[in-house]
């Protein structure tokens, strides 16, 4: 027993060599800034919490010439918004586009960065006919107006933002498909986007997802927990959270109609940290689950089962609660820091470098250097065997996590028992995640210790 006992904890020390997430801003992490409030920091306190992050875009919903000039050398580039109200003015006339883009884009670069310019929000899918018929004429006369500009603006794309509701078909995510009754305009949209280097910016929502299928099942699949997965019949892939889902489905829906190279940026995605009664899953817990895990996801570099090898660009939802926002309770809870500037939760965003926020009401965890409960995760006494195959089977399956070492043949494959490969694989990926106590959590069957497991 003391041999085998020696053999796991030399097993559960080497994983002490996998990913940590870095600290430095990562250019593939961004927050959307809404402003549908009373009661938001000055812009320079928003910089000032941004650079404290790793967060490195911010995504405007119109133009707001404080926020923009506050970010000027930050090196936090901007998305700034196109009001759809702007659209048909910006289609009929190339002049009316010049000014637009001398008033709102101009005077703010190159100071700032403007890297996407994204003209109305969700146009497609507001059943306006006219409204979605003049927002390819409006993004090709903005687009004209910046290359005649020169200088800071020639380089900035311009696209425009959808919905999850564009797709006719997204289950599974082989079968994607756009709605027929948009086609005309989306297919020549989609030809402006490839030709010009544009993205097709899209919002996925796990959340919703839960919503319509309120199963645990479901939930963990939406949370990227533990959980069996979902195998697509058509590219016989398997599954292990939503988000992958929902952007391989908009993946094969470009590749259906032609446009595969077309680059996808979420702009956005979150979870809400509370909701009215007959909002299933809206609670702190859940979207500190599934925003930290997404951006563990996200560091890992793996992209997803279509897009394999490179991080999905992601804004996340949203920078602050808005109080002033309509609907259910969820609609102003998405907040990532509450406006006083404290945490709503820790999402693992803040940046060793900088002076962090602190998280509010319990709600957040420990920082990614120091985790509180210590800095392993290994099995706990009472797992049962079955619950430790299902972790071993889940933590092998997720980006980040190598489980070469305990096959057969490898360095760490004695011994040869479940409790021993369960505890390596829940340890790599609980290091991988960026070592935040909610990554030990494994429906209980691990446990965080603060004993070195080589002594």
């Amino acid at each position: 027993m003391e041999a085998e006992s020696r053999k796991l904890l030399l097993a559960l020390s080497v994983s002490l060599c996998c990913f940590v997430a870095s600290s430095r801003a990562q250019s593939y992490i961004g927050v959307n800034y809404g402003e549908v409030a009373d009661n938001l920091p000055a812009p320079d306190e928003t910089v000032k919490l941004l650079k404290s992050t790793t967060i490195s875009k911010v995504r405007l919903y119109g133009v707001d010439p404080g926020i923009m000039r506050a970010l000027a050398g930050t090196g936090i580039s901007l998305v700034v918004g196109v009001a759809n109200g702007d659209i048909p003015s910006l289609a009929a006339d190339p002049a009316a586009a010049s000014r637009w883009l001398a008033a709102n884009v101009l005077p703010f670069v190159p100071a700032s960065t403007i890297s996407v310019v994204a003209v109305g929000n969700e146009v497609l899918e507001s059943g306006d006919a006219s409204l979605a018929a003049a927002l390819l004429p409006a993004m090709q006369n903005l687009r004209a107006a910046a290359v005649a500009a020169g200088d800071g603006a020639a380089g900035i794309k311009f696209s425009t933002v959808n919905t999850m509701a564009v797709l006719a078909q997204s289950d599974p995510p082989s079968t994607g498909a756009f709605h027929p009754d948009i086609s005309p305009q989306l297919s020549q949209i989609l030809g402006f986007l490839s030709k010009t280097s544009a993205p097709f910016m899209i919002n996925p929502y796990p959340y919703f997802a839960y919503q319509s299928d309120p199963r645990p099942e479901t939930l963990a699949f939406c949370l990227f927990q533990p959980n069996a997965g979902r195998v697509d019949a058509g590219s016989k892939i398997k599954y292990t959270n939503m988000f992958d889902a929902q952007v391989d489905a908009v993946k094969s829906a470009l590749g259906r109609v032609g446009y595969g190279d077309v680059e996808i940026v979420v702009a956005e995605t979150g979870w809400p940290t509370k909701g009215d009664a007959g909002e299933a899953g809206a609670t702190a817990d859940n979207a500190r689950a599934y925003v930290s895990n997404l951006v563990s996801h996200l560091r890992s570099g793996a992209g997803t089962p279509l897009m394999p090898g490179k991080p999905v660009e992601t804004y996340l939802f949203a920078l602050y609660d808005e109080d002033l926002k309509p609907g259910p309770t969820s609609e102003r809870s998405f907040g990532l820091y509450h406006t006083d500037l404290t945490m709503a939760y820790d999402a693992g965003l803040t940046s060793s470098s900088g002076g962090a926020a602190s998280p509010s009401n319990g709600g957040g965890g420990a920082s990614q250097q120091q985790p509180k409960g210590g800095g392993w995760c290994v099995a706990s006494a009472g797992a049962t065997e079955a619950d430790l195959q299902a972790d071993l089977d889940y933590a092998c399956a997720q980006v980040g996590v190598d489980c070469g070492a305990i096959q057969a043949g490898g360095a760490c494959f004695e011994p040869n028992t479940v409790r021993a490969h369960a505890a390596y694989a829940m340890n790599q990926l609980y290091q991988a995640a960026g070592r935040h106590p909610w990554n030990c959590d494994f429906r209980s069957s691990a446990t965080l210790t603060s004993d070195n497991p080589r002594t």
